[in-house]
């Protein structure tokens, strides 16, 4: 058994060279196709980081599209490789490429999901602490991922909803803009001295330091209504001030009012009685 061995060493060797002739260059080629290829999808992931750094494109969406990038480099040099060494990989491609279409069709609504989350981050409708109305929802956007936004409501509920959801219908943005301006309505009595009115609205919106002096407040008669003059009041603040000036203007001009004597009316209505002569029998 022993003395066998050599002999079956030195059969084999002339075997090995032969395999190592015929294969062992191919093997070798797909190894170095492999080495250079991961190398230069390195390198293409990382330009591709830095032009969307340049770009100041979103951080979610860079390392998305570079992994994306990477993966794909990296799955036609492994095709490459297996290529080379003998292995067909028309059939291996027609099956992913099968395999592709059915995960596609069961993840079309991820799918929906993730353009719409491009959307958001590359046209930046919203950004994270803005407060928006979407998808029917009013609150602060917490945080926006590739498929979803995290909605915090000014009750403090947190709502997750579908990037597709939120592209689907309009995107109300109160807080995009330095300034805002506040739509007030007041209703006086029809007997009210309209000047007195206006000059009594001017006057607090003059000496309330937060309300901007450019551009001019706007104050006139929007509607005679049914039972009360509305005088519209248009004043410009800073768009974080809002909803304290918002709190503040109205409970002084219900002071005002009171103490200058003006007339906030109920809504009234006018009944006519007519008298009614009694008929034959009643």
């Amino acid at each position: 058994m022993i003395a066998n061995i050599p002999f079956a060493v030195e059969n084999m060797i002339p075997y090995l060279q032969t395999l190592f002739t015929e294969y062992g260059l191919h093997l070798l080629g797909a190894l170095l196709i492999l080495f250079l290829g991961r190398l230069a999808s390195r390198i293409l992931r990382d330009i591709t980081v830095k032009a969307l750094h340049r770009a100041k494109v979103d951080e979610t969406l860079t390392l998305f599209t570079s992994h994306i990038v990477y993966f794909g480099s990296m799955l036609f040099v492994i095709l490459a490789a297996l290529n080379q060494i003998g292995i067909q990989t028309a059939s291996l491609i027609a099956v992913i490429g099968a395999a592709g279409l059915a995960i596609g069709l069961a993840l079309q609504g991820s799918l929906s999901n993730f353009a719409a989350g491009v959307l958001i981050i590359i046209f930046r409708p919203f950004r994270v602490g803005d407060l928006i109305e979407g998808a029917g929802i009013l609150g602060t956007a917490e945080e926006i991922h590739i498929l979803t936004t995290q909605m915090r409501t000014p009750d403090n509920k947190v709502v997750i909803v579908p990037n597709s959801t939120m592209m689907a219908d309009k995107i109300v943005n109160y807080v995009s803009k330095p300034t805002r301006r506040i739509d007030f309505v007041f209703g006086v009595a029809y007997d009210s001295d309209l000047n007195k009115v206006k000059n009594i609205l001017k006057d607090i919106l003059e000496q309330h330091d937060k309300v901007l002096k450019d551009p001019l407040p706007v104050i006139g008669l929007l509607e005679m209504a049914d039972s009360s003059l509305n005088i519209a009041v248009r004043p410009w603040i800073k768009t974080p001030d809002y909803w304290e000036i918002y709190f503040d203007i109205m409970e002084t001009v219900k002071k005002r009012f009171d103490e200058e004597g003006i007339s906030i009316p109920f809504p009234q209505r006018d009944v006519h009685l007519f008298p009614h002569a009694p008929t034959p029998g009643e």
